[in-house]
């Protein structure tokens, strides 16, 4: 399964077109936007408050750094889902990446998280990363099931660890898979969808 280089044009099973592109400085008021716009059970338990201007700050911060790589898809010019590979640049981890994926609940189930994970993935590989994990809070069933198809799997669960936004306290589920592992999970998916996916 190849990845097309980006920005390009994905094709969603309900035959609308998604276009994928490395996120910059300028999609800041866009993802506040996309962000904002999400249900509060979506951003319940995420790690930051994703709506306010001090996250974008941070989170644009991280992009300039290297530290952050973020893939948008957007769909009639709005964004429509977001993945963020995380790295640390030294040390004993470097070759570990947290992937963290949010797609809008009305985009859902046409395959835009995948060509997301696809494109994070992608860029993975070429960073020299060779293992992925996912960090997920209970009740986060939508994310479960994602990870759960790109063959993620639990390797820790930590009682109580996530504090959410209004203070009550989960648990954290924290899974992972070789990069190789995903993007095999990634072509099987992909298998019975194939029109010509994508165009530059």
């Amino acid at each position: 399964m190849d990845a097309t280089e980006l920005p390009c044009i994905v094709h969603l099973r309900n035959g609308k077109g998604a276009t994928m592109s490395l996120a910059e400085a300028s999609d800041g008021a866009e993802l506040l936007k996309f962000y904002r716009a999400m249900p509060e059970e979506d951003r319940l338990v995420l790690k930051a408050d994703v709506t306010t201007a001090e996250w974008l700050d941070s989170f644009l911060a991280a992009l300039r750094s290297g530290e952050a790589l973020s893939v948008v898809g957007k769909i009639g010019g709005e964004i429509r889902g977001e993945a963020t590979l995380y790295r640390t640049l030294h040390g004993w981890s470097r070759h570990v990446g947290e992937i963290r994926l949010n797609v809008d609940r009305a985009a859902r189930g046409q395959g835009l998280g995948i060509e997301l994970a696809r494109h994070i993935v992608k860029l993975a590989i070429d960073r020299g990363i060779d293992k992925l994990v996912a960090h997920m809070v209970e009740g986060q069933i939508a994310a479960k099931r994602t990870f759960e198809k790109l063959g993620f799997h639990k390797e820790a669960e930590l009682p109580g660890h996530v504090t959410d936004i209004h203070g009550k306290r989960r648990d954290l589920f924290i899974c992972a898979n070789d990069v190789s592992h995903v993007w095999s999970a990634m072509e099987s998916l992909m298998g019975d969808f194939r029109p010509d996916r994508a165009t530059r």
